[in-house]
């Protein structure tokens, strides 16, 4: 298995800035495709991946109908789904080969918040890590990468607005061949910064609890774009 084998699949809604900076790194490793699934027509996200040589995609705005459509769309072998905001290892398809190479099917990178460091990026990732090692969720900003037979086995990502990896990662780590590897993926911090780390933080893990307990995706993810629209009022 080389990066050659491997194609990045991008969700996005707008975040032209952002899925630019991402582009430049993603090519600069060469995977074997790079797949840009926009939730709504986007003539400039468009030009951005004629520019950088990607394939580009519409389908509705629903994160986990795309991330399955980007997945569809490329015959590649391996597939790694990233949010358009991540902050790459440099080294990240490699590892990814290299994980498969030694057995695994699936894995994620390790979390870590973009920026210089502080204690409460330091905690926060701490606990994410105690979290994963516990048996609890990964979720997507943690870089999840799969075979393409292991994905199709575990159904993909489940078509809804939030949780989608939800189905697919529980699938994948009982199948026991689920990697986190050691590289950091770095996580962007506008929305803690926006909303203040604890908010942002307790916000997110009781949406993770009202799901488990059988809330619907929609209900949450009308939730938290409350969330989001609150922040953006608080904002100076």
């Amino acid at each position: 298995m080389t990066a050659a084998g491997i194609a990045v699949v991008i969700p996005v809604l707008g975040d032209e800035v952002e899925l630019a900076r991402l582009l430049r790194l993603v090519r600069s490793q060469r995977p074997q495709e790079v797949v840009v699934v926009s939730g709504r027509a986007d003539a400039r996200v468009a030009a951005l991946c004629r520019e950088h040589g990607c394939t580009y995609i519409e389908t509705a705005a629903n994160l986990g109908a795309q991330l399955d459509a980007g997945a569809r769309a490329t015959s590649a072998p391996v597939l790694w789904f990233l949010h358009a905001d991540a902050a790459l290892p440099t080294d990240a398809l490699r590892a990814i080969a290299a994980a498969l190479e030694s057995g695994a099917e699936s894995g994620c990178f390790r979390f870590a918040f973009q920026g210089p460091p502080t204690w409460h990026k330091r905690l926060l990732a701490m606990l994410v890590a105690l979290r994963v090692r516990c048996g609890g969720m990964v979720y997507g900003d943690q870089g999840v990468f799969v075979r393409r037979d292991a994905y199709r086995e575990c159904e993909g990502f489940a078509a809804q607005p939030l949780f989608e990896e939800v189905r697919l990662v529980r699938r994948l780590r009982a199948r026991r061949t689920f990697v986190v590897l050691p590289q950091a993926l770095g996580v962007a911090t506008r929305r803690w910064e926006r909303d203040g780390w604890w908010r942002r933080t307790l916000h997110n893990r009781w949406l993770a609890i009202r799901f488990m307990l059988g809330a619907r995706p929609e209900e949450l993810a009308a939730s938290y774009r409350r969330l989001l629209r609150s922040g953006r009022e608080r904002k100076p």
